[in-house]
């Protein structure tokens, strides 16, 4: 019988993972079963629970749920012990739960090989203060930009981050906190880690954040472009959605999960030519 795997969110209908880790299995040739499921928002943990009852192998977590999946992992590994949040659960055979968060080396890489853009030495403004930034900080600041400025609607929220990352990395002089109206760029890489994308909105951010060299990267990702991406893209910025983002951190946790890593750039292209 095929392992069981899935990605929990709320909504969930959107998400082209099981598309991704099913070219994945094709590729490498592995016998798994990739599936959807909606967790309410009111019962993740008894979503997960039931899951592991029901024999699954793992599972990758999306909004809004990364912050609570980090604290009902049994374990959790390095990176999301530093992030503080989860993207990927592996269970295992006696039903305990490793917490894994992938979205950091899947966004880095993304931006370095996908689009061609080095991090090194560059401003970094990474927009919103959640779960999803919190996955990103330390692979981001391990790409070795100039500085990192989170800024996000409560400065305070940014601020306890802020800290909590500078507590963790020797007091890193290159992170900063800032609100949105005080943004002051241009920057080299502006990054939504907000879910205003999710409900179609704008956040906040003053196009003064953006220049012509610009790479504006949302999370999120959809059949047209979000709110955040055309406003970008009206201040001059090169404008770049989630889905290569979504493809490198899926291959992180299918390295985890398999033991294989597959090769990424044949499928993001058949994903972007909708084939």
């Amino acid at each position: 019988m095929s392992e069981r795997y899935c990605v929990i969110g709320n909504p969930i209908d959107h998400s082209k993972s099981p598309e991704i880790h099913a070219a994945f299995a094709l590729q490498t040739g592995q016998d798994m079963v990739y599936e959807r499921c909606l967790a309410p928002l009111d019962a993740f943990e008894a979503t997960v629970r039931a899951l592991v009852a029901a024999g699954y192998k793992g599972a990758n977590v999306t909004v809004p749920f990364k912050l609570q999946a980090a604290d009902l992992a049994d374990r959790l590994t390095e990176r999301a012990r530093a992030a503080g949040a989860v993207n990927t659960f592996l269970f295992n055979s006696s039903g305990g739960i490793i917490g894994d968060n992938t979205d950091g080396a899947g966004l880095v890489g993304d931006i370095i090989r996908n689009a061609g853009v080095a991090l090194e030495g560059k401003r970094v403004l990474l927009l919103g203060a959640g779960g999803a930034a919190r996955g990103v900080v330390v692979p981001l600041l391990a790409a070795l930009p100039a500085e990192l400025t989170i800024a996000n609607r409560t400065v305070a929220t940014a601020d306890a981050l802020v800290e909590r990352f500078a507590a963790q990395l020797a007091q890193d002089q290159r992170l900063a906190a800032c609100a949105f109206e005080d943004i002051a760029g241009p920057y080299d890489v502006v990054i939504n880690a907000t879910s205003a994308s999710l409900a179609g909105d704008l956040p906040p951010v003053p196009g003064s954040a953006f220049g012509p060299g610009t790479l504006a990267l949302d999370m999120m990702y959809g059949k047209e472009p979000s709110r955040f991406m055309l406003f970008a893209s009206e201040h001059g910025a090169r404008q770049r959605d989630g889905l290569g983002m979504l493809v490198e951190q899926a291959a992180e946790a299918f390295l985890l999960w398999r033991g294989a890593r597959p090769d990424t750039a044949a499928i993001l292209d058949r994903l972007r030519l909708g084939v």
